[in-house]
């Protein structure tokens, strides 16, 4: 005669159990957000990883310092903050200066003012620079042209980019749509 499995409900942690996982090791997991959070704020994660790009170098890096906050409009509202007086974002404090954040590039544009607006091009989403000598920002694809607004200065784009609001307190630079 053969035995019948039975299907007997486990939680999570029993189940982990049966795996030899000890106390110690689930509340590891656990507090590391692995299995669920023991963090008292839902809003709060821990930065991603953003590509960025040096200002008015061309060249990118991958950095988290001073930065916070979400940069990327596909995963919700833009609001992040990023801290001048670290040496990834410094140049955003000498006229023309500029770096690319997530979906958003900001630019301390002629006049000392601070602008950020999408990253991408509309026509075939190429990725914008700005350009100190005619103030605006241009697609690396096909020489598309923006105003500092985000408007759109000169074709192919037909389409502007969305503009943030970017304000400076200190070396704290916030961004928000």
């Amino acid at each position: 005669m053969q035995d019948k499995p039975t299907t007997e409900a486990l939680n999570r942690s029993e189940f982990l159990r049966s795996l030899g996982l000890s106390s110690a090791a689930l509340m590891a997991f656990y507090c590391m957000g692995t299995l669920t959070s023991c963090s008292s704020s839902k809003s709060d994660p821990a930065p991603a990883t953003i590509p960025t790009t040096n200002p008015g170098t061309g060249t990118g890096t991958t950095t988290t310092t001073g930065f916070t906050g979400n940069a990327d409009p596909t995963k919700g509202t833009i609001n992040f903050t990023l801290d001048l007086s670290t040496t990834t974002y410094s140049g955003l404090k000498t006229e023309g200066g500029f770096v690319s954040v997530g979906g958003i590039v900001v630019a301390d544009v002629k006049g000392g003012k601070l602008v950020a607006i999408g990253r991408i091009c509309t026509h075939q989403q190429g990725e914008l620079s700005y350009r100190l000598a005619t103030n605006d920002f241009q697609c690396n694809l096909h020489g598309g042209l923006y105003n500092t607004d985000g408007s759109v200065k000169e074709s192919p784009p037909v389409q502007g980019v969305k503009s943030y609001k970017a304000t400076l307190s200190g070396t704290i630079l916030t961004v928000i749509e």
